[in-house]
């Protein structure tokens, strides 16, 4: 019995959320759904701040993955996934389905893995007043002017930290996830992709560490961009794309810019994975605007929770639901607004159940 744990998200989020998992508990798997009190619901009952209470902390430890629903800064579970459990491996397939609506001319093919480094870089927020670094700004130089910190103006500053560590982890975490996808016939390239023509230390170690271990890997090819070029290259030829590997915040942001290749954010799921454990959620916001319309685009949620089928063991049904959704879209009948169609977030979800 494997053991799922449902955070429902915030806003429009639980509309996409609850159906999914109904679809799933429809599927006679061996799996045991827990539901803590959480978001909206939580903070009513607990107070300001207990979007994610202790109650629904020991549920996400019991469970073997948590299945999350897009937050909008109510719920705070990801910081507790992330450094408290642990999950560092952003995994983002960009993957185009046929009927979906794209702004590119040619989207078919479209079918890539972006994998982002989750505990270092710009996003844990190391930042601070000018002022504080006047100690160390005359050892600390751009590499352009060479030119000391100006720490006589007013401003801030923001650390970038790259270790060799957490490079070599999402390194090694991509060769192998490059191999499972070759095995399945894909070209089994890692491309990396970094700022390391301006960022000589950071960016540069970064990108170096990527190459370093592949090269471990003589079965797979190795490739690597300037980020500005990989920008346009994940535009104009995305179809040569097989698994990239980015920075933290670099990987955040151009996974939004790729989702929008396939037909937005909200046909764009991704997993999260730690050394034991994982969690799995679309990778859209909570959609505030349209809460309580059932016309949120459930597609993420479903194809994240089929995502998480695989990591639990159920290889099969979570083809199966992917295989499910697919035909959904080839269909075209019930389509949410946002792909030209008219239909409610339900009659999506029970077009896939139908299609089971």
């Amino acid at each position: 019995m494997k053991k799922v744990c449902v955070v429902a998200g915030d806003h429009a989020a639980p509309e996409a959320m609850w159906p999914t998992v109904g679809i799933l508990e429809g599927m006679g798997l061996d799996i045991e759904f827990s539901k803590p009190l959480t978001g909206i619901a939580a903070v009513k009952k607990y107070g300001e701040g207990q979007g994610l209470p202790e109650e629904a902390k020991k549920a996400i430890d019991a469970a073997d993955v948590t299945l999350y629903g897009a937050g909008g800064g109510i719920t705070l579970g990801t910081a507790y996934l992330r450094y408290v459990k642990k999950c560092w491996a952003h995994v983002r397939p960009i993957k185009y389905l046929r009927g979906a609506r794209s702004p590119l001319k040619k989207p078919e093919g479209i079918d890539w893995i972006m994998i982002r480094e989750g505990l270092e870089g710009l996003y844990p927020g190391r930042e601070g007043d000018l002022r504080e670094l006047a100690p160390v700004a005359e050892k600390i130089r751009d590499n352009k002017l060479n030119e000391p910190i100006p720490v006589q103006e007013k401003g801030f500053f923001a650390i970038k930290v790259i270790t060799e560590k957490n490079s070599r982890n999402i390194a090694r975490f991509a060769c192998e996830f490059a191999r499972k996808r070759k095995a399945k016939g894909y070209p089994g390239k890692v491309t990396v992709a970094a700022k390391y023509n301006s960022l000589r230390k950071c960016d540069e170690f970064f990108r170096k560490n990527v190459e370093e271990v592949v090269g471990e890997y003589p079965d797979l090819k190795f490739e690597q961009f300037i980020v500005d070029a990989f920008a346009q290259t994940m535009l104009l030829n995305p179809y040569d794309l097989d698994v990239v590997v980015l920075p933290n915040e670099l990987g955040d942001i151009l996974s939004d810019g790729a989702a929008a290749t396939i037909g937005g954010l909200g046909l764009a799921p991704s997993g999260v994975y730690g050394d034991t454990y994982a969690y799995f959620e679309p990778i859209h916001g909570s959609a505030p605007d349209i809460q309580g319309k059932n016309i949120i685009n459930p597609t993420a949620t479903i194809l994240s929770a089929a995502f998480m089928l695989d990591y639990l063991g159920f290889g099969k049904e979570g083809d199966r639901l992917q295989r499910a959704v697919e035909k959904a879209y080839l269909d075209g009948k019930h389509l949410t607004p946002d792909q030209g169609g008219k239909a409610s977030t339900t009659e999506f979800c029970e077009a896939v159940k139908g299609n089971l």
